[in-house]
């Protein structure tokens, strides 16, 4: 078959039954987890080559070869990234071997983010996908297979990169989350007419879904004249039997399905992960001497062309701190939630403030990795007992993925929409030091997903029937060696989304200085942070032992010695002639409360009010000089 036509002209008159998985296969040949299966193809190819050997038997005819990871950055983890081509070229002979004549050689060329978080900057990728197809070409494959790609943005780079390479077909396939959606947002139909305009030859589905989602994908998708359609499901879901954890699927369900994904039009069918070479043989069964199908398209789009009237907006009453700080001397105060069960003392010092002049109270997600009071519950009951517009901090520390994309919809639905995106404290410094720290995302990973809910997208792709209108905050930490480094730190999470910044607090009017000259050509809001110091102790405790938090000599000198109510007027007594400078250079004025002293920032609000109506525009005067 390899031998006597092309593999696209093949697949133009018959069915093709695909391969199954190879991951799957091995582990249960017992190779271990968190081993590089594709090294295999170099210390082991009998292993390899046996698992293709019992695909082709099962009536397999298109084989991929052992190199779904075989690119230099997922063998980087395992020492391996030298061997890219080594692995990449034994892996099609090991595969050539296995099918002789009568089957076909794909090169599987997988995803780089693989999983992972979705990536804006990924012109990196280039090199990788070409240093892999080269190896893959250069061995001789029938054609090569990009599967696994949960971004349609992501595959079309590697098709840009890899079909000037080659004549031979190349196949592209996406892994979707939810059900006719790719995780970057694009409808099936949108993302494989794109996909057939940048020179794939067929498009398809595989992994992520069982046969029952990826049919009802090609159910409700419009699929563009002349395309060719591949689909290799998972076999069901993933989930525990027996203590064990395993694939639910059978032979016989998946001959099934491969019934009516040829029904649908679908010309290449195999399986992903779980699936077996009892599945093959199912599939093969099944499909027996049956010509392939033509492709009848849903009427005109209807799902898709719904999907996008979906959207609505809540629309916020009040204007946000960023509008807010565009017109005048704008103040967050910063008031800690308490680590008791008791709120009311806290909920005062919030109205205090409020009363004050803050235009925002702001409230850390578990600061220090010390377990406080829900920011979230807290700030529900200040919006809508008070009408206390809150500005919640929010940690990559605590929750998952599952638990941060909750956490935000349920901010939604409480009219919270102001957040601060910080990382957060590892958990192994705090008052639960043997609590998990998660950080499954960065920050500007974080900042990026909040936006994308913005667009009216779920973290995983799936469209929502409203989009989000979160005002998303970054910090930025001055007090480093290369003020430059920082900056540039700062700019890519410009670049992520952020809408306004957040400063650690400064403790002279040197450091204010820098930060103005070194930040002014960002033009988002700035908050410059300003903390009282309340004594001698907090003094020599903030300035040797809490990270990012660095205090002049000067400050040091006014304090030494200092406690208690004196302590606290001289500190308040600096933290005024900060701002004096603050309020030249800035708008935006950013409170911390410390010890939860809120009386300290309701005085400091009240001064810069003061200030501010005297002062008139002289921050923006600054600014503009």
């Amino acid at each position: 078959m390899g031998s006597k036509r092309d593999l696209k002209g093949y697949l133009t008159e018959h069915l093709l039954i695909g391969d199954g998985a190879m991951a799957t296969q091995l582990y249960q040949l017992g190779v271990p987890i968190r081993t590089s299966y594709e090294e295999l193809c170099l210390s082991n190819p009998k292993l390899v080559k046996d698992v293709h050997s019992a695909y082709y038997e099962a009536g397999a005819r298109l084989l991929e070869t052992n190199t779904f990871g075989a690119n230099r950055d997922s063998l980087s983890r395992y020492g391996l990234e030298n061997r890219v081509a080594r692995i990449n070229r034994a892996a099609v002979q090991i595969a050539r071997e296995a099918a002789g004549d009568d089957a076909f050689v794909v090169g599987s060329i997988g995803s780089i983010i693989a999983g992972r978080v979705r990536m804006p900057q990924m012109e990196g990728f280039r090199d990788l996908f070409e240093e892999q197809a080269i190896a893959l070409l250069h061995e001789g494959v029938d054609g090569i297979l990009l599967e696994t790609f949960l971004d349609l943005e992501e595959l079309l780079l590697a098709l840009e990169v890899i079909r000037p390479l080659t004549n031979v077909p190349i196949l592209a396939q996406l892994a979707t989350m939810e059900v006719g959606r790719t995780r970057d947002g694009y409808t099936l139909g949108e993302a494989f007419r794109q996909l057939q305009q940048a020179g794939a030859d067929t498009v398809g589905l595989n992994c992520r879904l069982g046969p029952a989602e990826i049919i009802r994908s090609f159910e409700s998708c419009v699929v563009p004249d002349g395309v060719l359609l591949s689909a290799f499901p998972n076999a069901g879901r993933l989930g525990m039997a027996d203590g064990s954890y395993a694939f639910k699927s059978t032979p016989e369900y998946f001959a099934e399905s491969a019934a009516r994904l040829r029904e649908l039009g679908v010309r290449l069918i195999g399986g992903c992960c779980g699936t077996t070479p009892a599945h093959v043989r199912a599939i093969t069964e099944a499909l027996a001497d049956l010509p392939p199908l033509p492709r009848v398209n849903p009427q005109a789009g209807q799902n898709e062309r719904q999907a996008a009237a979906l959207y609505s907006v809540k629309q916020r009453q009040l204007p946000t701190i960023v509008e807010q700080v565009k017109e005048r001397h704008t103040i967050i105060v910063e008031f800690d939630p308490p680590k008791d069960l008791d709120a009311d003392q806290f909920l005062h010092g919030c109205c205090e403030l409020h009363n004050a002049g803050a235009d925002a109270i702001t409230l850390a997600d578990n600061s220090l990795a010390n377990v406080r009071m829900s920011n979230m519950a807290l700030g529900a009951m200040m919006r809508h007992r008070f009408g206390i517009d809150p500005l919640l901090h929010i940690a990559c520390r605590d929750r998952n993925l599952i638990g941060q994309q909750s956490h935000l919809m349920g901010l939604h639905a409480l009219g919270i929409d102001q957040v601060l995106v910080i990382t957060g404290d590892p958990s192994k410094f705090g008052d639960l030091p043997g609590a998990s720290s998660v950080f499954d995302v960065t920050s500007f990973d974080l900042i990026r997903m909040i936006k994308q809910l913005n667009e009216g997208f779920s973290f995983s792709g799936r469209p929502l029937k409203q989009k989000a209108q979160f005002v998303v905050g970054a910090a930025f930490n001055p007090h480093v060696r290369k003020i430059e480094a920082a900056v540039q730190r700062l700019e890519k999470k410009v670049e992520a989304g952020a809408d306004f910044i957040m400063t650690q607090p400064v403790y002279d009017a040197e450091t204010i200085e820098l930060i103005y000259n070194a930040t002014k050509h960002i033009d988002i809001p700035i908050f410059i942070g300003i903390m009282p110091l309340t004594g001698w102790r907090n003094a020599q405790f903030l300035h040797n032992e809490v990270p990012g938090i660095k205090l002049s000599q000067a400050a040091l000198e006014r304090m030494k010695e200092l406690q208690g109510e004196e302590g606290r007027r001289e500190g308040t007594a600096m933290a005024k002639e900060l701002l004096d400078t603050a309020m030249k250079y800035f708008q935006g004025i950013y409170l911390i409360t410390p010890f939860s002293y809120y009386q300290m920032t309701v005085e400091l609000t009240k001064y810069v009010l003061d200030r501010s109506n005297g002062q008139g525009d002289t921050a923006r005067q600054v600014a503009g000089t």
